[in-house]
């Protein structure tokens, strides 16, 4: 029998974290957590050590690190506690650890999930901001050093689910005619539109589908989620920005689907739960049991689908340009977008200004060829910097 797999969750106290611990839990044959990272949630890491006694736990600064070790201490764990960006990085390249779940939210989770690519490492990629921001760098690492990709997206799972096996030699050899990225449309999918100006973080946070953290359910609501999960495909699955298509699906039960050139279209359904797409990245190319509930398609009983309305949908447009444009232009769109929703969240700016802000700095930086991760790291400084200004002129 072979030994269990050493798995780290990088953002193992969000719910991509916590769902992939739940799956683990379920096979403790096969996977064994090597390490945990949490950030400042000191007491939600420390539990979760308890129960998945991890070698290696990693937090924010020194001062959690303290307060994460002596608990830790007192309870008779030996797991050592690291701080930062570094002991991110060197939990996800470990030379122990077969398998990285990278689920920390935004920009933060790029060096980290770098350096679990560049050490070859099974890669589960629940961080599309790294791609976003990094796109052919990320690539050619992936390239470069062996290591195993795999979607943890719902939707780019499904697509990786329908594609076949040799999609690498590209989508139009493969017979492939375009891929269709499912969206739920959000909370506010059929709100007024005179109405969204008053509408509430908590509002923008209760998806009508799916269980996310704030900064996703907000990016759901506005749909630059959706904007983002295009710039990941493309790169993902060698795609043009063109051939990636946007629909609304509210039941979110078709998780995506590819249209073939033979009239075939292939679609991957499932309940809305992420465990499903995390066991089968775990697993693959085998499946295993994920805890998911089977699909009951007589209770679902319909599937509807329509075009998203880019006048009520305005991020999804500059997310398309942005994969257009190329270059700096996807680092700077993300960039831009975690200033503004953090500014909606405090109740700083109302929900439409989230695109407005992102619109202006698109429109102020140059977009630059990206030679070298320090472009990409520039590109995202600088638009923050532009949106935070602009905020700061706003108030």
């Amino acid at each position: 029998m072979s030994l269990p797999q050493q798995v780290t969750v990088l953002g193992a106290t969000g719910s991509i974290g916590l769902s992939t611990l739940d799956v683990i839990a379920r096979h403790p044959e096969r996977y064994q957590v090597f390490a945990l990272s949490g950030h400042s949630r000191v007491a939600e890491l420390e539990a979760l050590c308890l129960i998945h006694r991890p070698r290696f736990a990693v937090v924010a600064d020194a001062d959690s690190a303290r307060a994460l070790q002596e608990g830790l201490h007192a309870a008779g764990l030996d797991t050592r506690v690291l701080t930062g960006e570094e002991g991110l990085c060197q939990v996800a390249a470990h030379a122990e650890v077969d398998a990285v779940m990278a689920a920390i939210v935004g920009a933060a989770g790029l060096k980290p999930t770098l350096a679990a690519v560049e050490a070859g490492k099974k890669v589960l990629l629940a961080n599309k901001e790294a791609l976003v921001m990094s796109g052919a760098l990320f690539i050619e690492a992936v390239r470069r050093s062996g290591a195993t990709l795999l979607p943890i997206d719902s939707e780019h799972n499904a697509i990786f689910q329908c594609l076949p096996g040799d999609y690498g030699r590209g989508l139009q050899q493969v017979g492939v005619r375009r891929i269709m990225l499912t969206a739920s449309g959000g909370p506010f999918r059929e709100t007024p539109l005179e109405q969204l100006a008053a509408v509430t973080p908590e509002q923008a946070c209760a998806h009508p589908n799916w269980s996310m953290g704030r900064k996703i359910s907000v990016d759901s609501a506005s749909m630059m989620n959706k904007g983002l999960e295009l710039i990941e495909a493309c790169w993902l699955f060698d795609a043009r920005p063109d051939q990636v298509e946007v629909v609304i699906h509210p039941q979110s039960v078709i998780h995506s689907l590819v249209d073939y050139v033979d009239g075939s279209v292939l679609a991957q359904l499932g309940n809305p739960d992420m465990r499903t797409p995390i066991s089968h990245a775990l697993a693959w190319p085998q499946r295993i049991d994920s805890g998911v509930a089977p699909l009951d398609l007589f209770a679902i009983a319909r599937l509807d689908f329509q075009a998203p309305d880019e006048q009520r949908f305005p991020c999804l447009r500059l997310a398309r340009a942005s994969a257009e444009a190329g270059g700096t232009a996807p680092a700077m769109l993300n960039a831009a977008n975690e200033v503004a929703v953090a500014a909606f969240l405090d109740r700083r700016i109302r929900f439409p200004e989230i695109a407005s802000i992102i619109d202006q700095v698109l429109n102020t930086e140059p977009v630059v060829a990206v030679e070298s991760l320090e472009t990409v790291l520039a590109a995202d400084r600088q638009a923050r910097q532009l949106a935070t200004q602009w905020l700061s002129r706003r108030g």
